[in-house]
């Protein structure tokens, strides 16, 4: 069993604990397995009442995925990067779906992965330490699990935002924003969880009483900025309405979005129209693990992997290197259906 993430039962309270703290809690296909299984465990055990997912210790609640291995598997025949992105999906999909309650901390760093795990429970606590982001297209990928639904459902173009930019938000913006349920101070998380262990039939009164006035959510002050420079699902225009906007904060976005792979921040508008328009969130994984599989075998990953996390110099070559390069058939061919006995499914 995996020591990387600890399950364990205490009282009528089944609890997930990340317990990665050298690689920030990020998931490998063995946490997403041993995570997956116990949900499913517990989601027949008339004995758990509701789960609590946190991180046992270090910083950060979860940094993302095992990146550098899901690009050394895309140098070669993908095959264990498809698995990793496989039992994730399920395991996302498993929370989603999820009957009895479930409370994460996103206390800290929460990216890619993490977000992909908070976002799917009924109760998501932020805190002072809250900082999540999608910050996929700076290295080459998209904002996946589940990406597409959750970030194309926020209010205005604020998903469209944050999918290209990889925006850190902090846990008063999370609060605003409804990605979070609940703000509390972080010093009140571990009362939090003794109360709820010790009465999970009072979940919403606990962290009711718990929660404090957020501050300001900063980003809601440029929300209209976004709306209107974000209009568009074509990347092209948002470069041009960026380069008409002479204002600092739009001139800030385009010289950030300038650093970013063209290829992967058109997956990431077509996945968030096309997620928008997704009636259940299995068909959202589905094309998400077809995107994925394809993303991760192609140039642009590998490249960003390397300049961000292996050599560090943070100078990536986009292959093609403007938004114009990429075409829409390149696209097309990203989001093709697998075939159906390499497809996705739920379980």
């Amino acid at each position: 069993m995996s020591t990387d993430v600890l399950t364990q039962r205490e009282g009528n309270i089944a609890r997930i604990r990340l317990n990665r703290p050298g690689a920030i809690h990020a998931l490998n296909t063995a946490m997403c397995a041993a995570m997956l299984e116990s949900l499913e465990a517990w989601r027949v055990d008339i004995g758990v009442e509701a789960v609590l997912i946190d991180h046992a210790e270090g910083r950060g609640f979860c940094a993302g995925g095992d990146i550098r291995m899901l690009a050394e598997s895309g140098a070669k025949d993908g095959v264990e990067a498809r698995a990793f992105f496989h039992t994730e999906y399920r395991m996302n999909h498993k929370l989603f779906t999820y009957v009895k309650p479930v409370v994460v901390f996103m206390d800290g760093i929460t990216m890619g992965g993490g977000v992909g795990i908070s976002l799917p429970c009924r109760y998501r606590i932020a805190t002072e330490n809250t900082r999540l982001a999608m910050p996929e297209t700076g290295i080459g990928l998209f904002p996946d699990v589940g990406g597409g639904w959750y970030l194309s459902r926020l209010p205005g173009r604020m998903g469209q935002f944050l999918a290209l930019t990889g925006h850190r938000l902090d846990g008063a913006e999370c609060f605003a924003l409804g990605l979070a349920t609940h703000y509390l101070p972080s010093a009140s998380l571990d009362e939090a969880k003794a109360r709820i262990i010790a009465d999970p039939r009072s979940i919403d009164a606990i962290l009711g009483d718990l929660a404090v006035t957020p501050p300001d959510a900063k980003i809601i002050a440029h929300q209209g900025e976004i709306d209107r420079l974000f209009a568009s699902d074509v990347l092209e225009d948002v470069f041009a309405a960026l380069e008409a906007d002479r204002g600092d904060w739009a001139q800030a976005q385009l010289k950030l979005l300038r650093t970013k792979s063209p290829q992967t921040m058109k997956v990431s508008l077509r996945l968030l129209h096309e997620g928008a328009l997704m009636h259940d969130f299995a068909d959202e994984m589905r094309q998400e693990y077809a995107v994925g599989c394809r993303v991760v075998q192609r140039h642009d990953f590998l490249e960003g992997v390397r300049a961000v996390i292996i050599d560090k110099d943070n100078a990536p070559r986009w292959n093609p290197d403007t938004p114009e390069g990429v075409t829409d058939h390149v696209i097309d061919q990203i989001f093709a259906p697998l075939p159906e006995d390499e497809a996705w499914m739920p379980h």
